[in-house]
């Protein structure tokens, strides 16, 4: 075999195999071999695929504004399987809603009331971000049957602002920049708004040194505030944000912001010549 043939069997592809005898006598003809060749294939089949489907798009698009027989028949829609009718009180007001008898209640609110504030984590009781308050206890809404709620008071972080006047966790939430991308944000404030009611209610937790004593507004240190609070995962990692805004609200006591926008003054200081930021002591 000489080095031509050789050439010529490694350049060689299965669409090769499939031009006619005139094909691949007009490719040799205009010069296209090897890897031209297999490129030049390759952009006809794309270029017939885009036609193909440019055609079968426009035909879709006719069929689609045809008027249906006046006795075409169409299939049923399904109704709900496993049907169950169930009276909630969420955010103050009553809805009666039919849902499958296995419907989370997470599922229930973001699906059918559309309360999408409230988040679908890992949709298995581990991140807490579902978090929602149920006749004043903090659930995790991914592992409650919405069934198991009938006739129960749900409070969603839709349920804490007033118009424009935000709940006053929330207002911390915002000073302490307890957030980064927001997404835990609605559970940790469900959460940590049923968290101040424990601590009303004088309710220990795992930290709680004393077990003998169930005193009325327990003063919650930064340590119990992050026992109760561990539920709920933050992986932007804001946690300290989040104990500074739970902490002020339940102490009554507002303390300093602890960050601020940067100004443009202190922008052009943290820039050196090379347009890069100086190092941050």
């Amino acid at each position: 075999m000489d080095d031509n043939q050789e050439r010529k069997d490694f350049s060689s592809t299965e669409s090769d195999s499939q031009l006619s005898a005139d094909e691949e006598t007009l490719l040799d003809q205009l010069g296209i071999t090897g890897a031209a060749r297999r490129k030049f294939l390759g952009q006809s089949m794309a270029a017939l695929l885009g036609t193909f489907a440019f055609h079968l798009l426009a035909k879709e698009e006719a069929f689609s504004t045809l008027a249906a027989a006046p006795d075409a028949v169409f299939a049923q829609t399904a109704g709900v399987e496993n049907a169950v009718k169930v009276l909630l009180k969420i955010n103050g007001s009553t809805q009666s809603l039919e849902v499958d008898s296995r419907t989370a209640l997470l599922d229930a609110l973001r699906e059918t009331l559309g309360l999408t504030g409230t988040k679908k984590g890992c949709d298995q009781g581990q991140c807490g971000a579902c978090t929602v308050i149920v006749d004043g206890r903090r659930v995790l809404s991914c592992l409650t049957l919405a069934a198991s709620c009938e006739g129960k008071e749900v409070t969603t972080i839709e349920g804490f602002a007033d118009g424009d006047n935000l709940h006053p966790m929330q207002a911390a939430f915002i000073k302490h920049d307890g957030f980064q991308c927001g997404y835990c944000t609605p559970g940790q404030i469900c959460s940590a708004v049923a968290l101040l009611q424990e601590a009303k209610n004088g309710e220990a937790s795992h930290v709680t040194n004393n077990l003998r004593t169930s005193a009325q507004n327990v003063a919650l240190s930064d340590e119990e505030i992050r026992e109760r609070m561990s539920g709920n995962i933050c992986r932007c990692g804001a946690y300290p944000g989040i104990v500074a805004a739970i902490r002020e609200v339940q102490s009554g006591r507002e303390t300093a912001q602890a960050w601020h926008f940067a100004s443009d003054e202190e922008i052009a200081v943290a820039l050196n010549q090379g347009g890069k930021a100086d190092e941050i002591v």
